[in-house]
């Protein structure tokens, strides 16, 4: 059964604005371009042992 739609929260909202307004920036600052842009980082993977990261 499927629940019925929901308005989205004005939080939400706000939320996927901000991603989208980031994805956009990216795309405007990689242009022209092969790759996709992707807003999120990958894991790093057992290569990246050496390479030292900030919190």
């Amino acid at each position: 059964m499927t629940r019925p739609h929901a308005t989205p929260s004005p939080e939400e909202i706000k939320e996927k604005r901000a991603l989208e307004e980031a994805l956009e920036e990216g795309l405007e600052e990689t242009f022209p371009g092969s790759d996709p842009v992707n807003v999120t980082q990958p894991a790093p993977s057992r290569g990246d042992g050496h390479v030292k990261r900030s919190r």
